[in-house]
């Protein structure tokens, strides 16, 4: 359920052309605040390698025992039960108009081995991926 959240939170974001045929991206809201913010954050933008292997800052929020937001950043606050990390790239077959998009979801415990690499999933978490393509507003 937390991984179809976030997913429906980065796809609700504005990855479209306006109505001259222009492409129009949403790369600065803030999905880690609750509510999300229009800036502060990294929005559509195409995440670093590695963020599913990491937390990595715009790229991940952490969820309390309640299911609420704690916010996002390289570390943990107090009270995480679990981390949301998520990945954005460009499809390489359509770079310009397609979005791959990744949410990977676990308890805040030491994954091990398990984030070397592309964010390899434990039989205890939860790996999402959809596309995101552009259309006219």
């Amino acid at each position: 359920m937390l991984a179809q959240q976030k997913l429906e939170e980065l796809r609700s974001l504005t990855w479209g052309f306006d109505t001259q045929g222009l492409p129009v991206s949403d790369t600065s809201t803030n999905t880690a605040a609750s509510p999300e913010t229009p800036t502060g954050g990294t929005g559509l933008a195409p995440s670093p390698s590695g963020t599913l292997g990491a937390n990595t800052s715009g790229y991940v929020d952490y969820i309390g025992q309640f299911g609420d937001k704690l916010g996002g950043g390289a570390n943990a606050p107090e009270g995480t039960v679990f981390v949301r990390r998520w990945s954005v790239e460009p499809l390489p077959s359509n770079p310009n108009n397609t979005l791959v998009l990744q949410v990977l979801v676990f308890r805040n415990k030491e994954r091990g081995n398990a984030d070397n690499g592309a964010g390899r999933v434990l039989p205890d978490e939860a790996r999402l991926v959809t596309v995101k393509t552009r259309k006219a507003q």
